[in-house]
C-alpha cells in the first residue's frame, strides 16, 4: 500500500511506461512487417502472440535480476574496450536485425514483391521463431534500462513497478499494432522508411 500512496512511485511508473513504449516502437514495427508475410487471417494472431511473448520474456528477465545485472559485468577486453554479456547479445541481435531488414528491403525492391510476382506467404512457425528472437533482443535492452532506472531507488518492490509498466506498454502496443501494421503494408514508402529506421536501430544496438 505504501507504493500506491507514494507520488514518486506514480511518477516513476508513468516515466517508465512511456520509456517502454518508446523502446517498443521498433519491436512493434518489425513484428508488423514479419506478420505481413503471413496470410491475412493469421496476421493478427501472430502480432498478439509476438507481443504476448515479449511481455513473458520481460517478466522472466525481471524475476532474474541478478542474472540480468550480471550481464553488464565485463567478460573480456577487445582493443581496449570491455565487452559484457549484454554487448554480445545486442551485437548478435543487431546483426540479425540488419540481415532481416536488408532482406526485406531487397524483397520489396528486387525480390518477389518488387517484381510483382505472385506473393508467396511464409510459414506461421517460421515467422513466430523470428519474432521470438527479436523479442529476446529488445526485451533484454528494455529490462536493463528499467532495472537501471527503478531497482536502485525502490529495491525489491521496484519489480512490481516495472512489471506494471511493461504490462501497460505491451497492452498499448497490442491495441495499436494492428492499425500500424495495416498502414505500413498499404504504403510501400512508409514500409521502406520503417525498415530504414530498423536498420538504424540495429546499428545503435
Amino acid at each position: 500500500m505504501e507504493l500506491l500512496t507514494d507520488p514518486n512511485v506514480w511518477i516513476a511508473f508513468a516515466t517508465l511506461t512511456v520509456l517502454e513504449l518508446v523502446l517498443g516502437i521498433d519491436n512493434v514495427v518489425f513484428i508488423s512487417i514479419l506478420s505481413g508475410k503471413l496470410p491475412p487471417e493469421q496476421r493478427a494472431k501472430a502480432r498478439y502472440i509476438g507481443l504476448g511473448l515479449a511481455f513473458v520474456m520481460r517478466v522472466i528477465l525481471l524475476f532474474s535480476l541478478s542474472w540480468v545485472i550480471g550481464l553488464v559485468a565485463p567478460l573480456f577486453t577487445f582493443w581496449g574496450q570491455s565487452i559484457s554479456g549484454k554487448d554480445l547479445v545486442l551485437l548478435l541481435g543487431g546483426l540479425f536485425l540488419i540481415a532481416k531488414s536488408t532482406h526485406e528491403i531487397h524483397n520489396s525492391l528486387e525480390g518477389e514483391e518488387g517484381t510483382a510476382v505472385k506473393k508467396a506467404y511464409s510459414g506461421f512457425a517460421g515467422v513466430i521463431i523470428q519474432i521470438v528472437l527479436l523479442d529476446l533482443v529488445f526485451s533484454l535492452d528494455s529490462v536493463i534500462t528499467a532495472v537501471g532506472m527503478i531497482s536502485d531507488q525502490y529495491g525489491p518492490n521496484g519489480i512490481w513497478i516495472m512489471i506494471a509498466a511493461v504490462l501497460i506498454s505491451i497492452g498499448a502496443m497490442m491495441a495499436f499494432a494492428g492499425p500500424i501494421g495495416n498502414f505500413v503494408h498499404k504504403h510501400p514508402t512508409v514500409k521502406m522508411l520503417a525498415l530504414s529506421f530498423l536498420l538504424l536501430s540495429a546499428l545503435c544496438l
